[in-house]
C-alpha cells in the first residue's frame, strides 16, 4: 500500500462449510498487485462475498493509482480516498473481438469492430515497444505516439456511438469504451502505469486454473491458507524465484527464525535464487 500504483482482481470460490452459508454458495478470492518495481508483491485475500466493503478493507488508507476491471464495488472506497481509477484496454478490446466474431459470422466485410480492434492494436505496439524503457520514457512516448492514437480512437467512437443499435454485441463494446473513457486514458499521465488489468488477471489465473482441479475449500481456513500460499507463490514468481526451491527454502529456515528480522530475509525479494538452489 505504499507504493502509488495498485492493481485488483477478483474470482469465485466455493467453501463447504462456511458459517451462515449454504455450501452451494459463492465466495470470492481478491488480489492486489503492487509493491515498487524491485518489491513486486503479489497478496491474496479470502472473503464470503464481493461487496464493496471487501475492497474498502483492502484498500484502506491507500493513496494512488488503483486499476481494475469496471466492478463498481471499488468506486466508493476510490471517491472516499480520493485514489486516481485506471481501466483496462484489454477488457475493451475483448469486448470489440465478441463483436468481431459475431459479425464476421454473418459478413467478411471489414466492420466497425475491426476498426477498433486495430487503433487499439497501435496502443499495444506502442506498450510493447517501450516496455524495457524508464517512467520517464514511457511518459514523453506515450504522450509523442499514444495520444494522437487516442484522440482518432476517441474522433472514431464519437462518429460511431449513436450509429450503432445499443443491445448488440458492438454496441455494448462501444458503451463500454464511452463510460470507462477516462479512466482508459489515464495511464498517459504517469510512466508507472500499465494499459491494462493483465498483472493482475495474470496474477489470479493460476488460481482459477487450480480450482478447476480441486474445485473447493473445505473451510475458510482452509481458504484463507490457500490464499497465502498462492500468495506466496505468485510473489516469488514475480520476484524471478522459481517456486518450489523458494518454498523448500521457507519451510527449511523458517522454523530457525528467531526474530522479525529473520523472517524477513525470507521474503522472495531478499532471497538469492542461486542460495536456494544449492540449498
Amino acid at each position: 500500500l505504499s507504493y502509488p500504483v495498485l492493481q485488483c482482481d477478483e474470482t469465485t470460490v466455493q467453501v463447504l462449510k462456511e458459517p451462515g452459508k449454504d455450501p452451494e454458495s459463492t465466495s470470492y478470492m481478491w488480489v492486489r498487485v503492487g509493491g515498487p518495481p524491485l518489491r513486486p508483491i503479489r497478496l491474496f485475500h479470502y472473503a464470503d462475498s464481493r461487496r464493496g466493503e471487501v475492497a474498502s478493507a483492502l484498500l484502506a488508507g491507500y493513496k494512488g493509482y488503483l486499476q481494475t476491471d469496471d466492478y463498481a464495488g471499488y468506486n466508493t472506497v476510490c471517491a472516499e480516498n480520493s485514489i486516481t481509477q485506471l481501466g483496462c484496454w484489454a477488457h475493451a478490446r475483448r469486448k470489440f473481438i465478441d463483436a468481431q466474431k459475431a459479425a464476421s459470422s454473418k459478413t467478411k466485410k471489414t466492420g466497425k469492430a475491426d476498426v477498433a480492434i486495430n487503433l487499439i492494436g497501435k496502443l499495444y505496439a506502442i506498450e510493447k515497444r517501450i516496455k524495457v524503457l524508464s517512467p520517464e520514457e514511457k511518459y514523453s512516448t506515450r504522450q509523442n505516439e499514444s495520444m494522437p492514437v487516442l484522440i482518432a480512437i476517441r474522433q472514431w467512437l464519437d462518429k460511431t456511438l449513436h450509429s450503432t443499435l445499443p443491445k448488440g454485441l458492438l454496441g455494448k463494446a462501444l458503451s463500454y469504451l464511452e463510460k470507462n473513457w477516462k479512466k482508459l486514458t489515464i495511464y498517459t499521465e504517469d510512466g508507472r502505469l500499465c494499459i491494462d488489468n493483465n498483472p493482475a488477471e495474470n496474477a489470479i489465473r493460476p488460481f482459477v486454473i487450480g480450482r478447476k482441479n480441486w474445485l473447493f475449500s473445505a473451510s475458510v481456513r482452509g481458504a484463507k491458507s490457500s490464499a497465502n500460499l498462492y500468495a506466496l507463490i505468485e510473489t516469488a514468481k514475480a520476484n524471478e524465484l522459481e517456486p518450489y526451491a523458494y518454498l523448500r527454502h521457507v519451510f527449511k529456515e523458517l522454523p530457525k527464525a528467531a526474530s522479525v528480522e529473520d523472517v524477513e530475509a525470507l521474503l522472495p525479494w531478499n532471497v538469492n535464487m542461486q542460495t536456494i538452489a544449492i540449498n
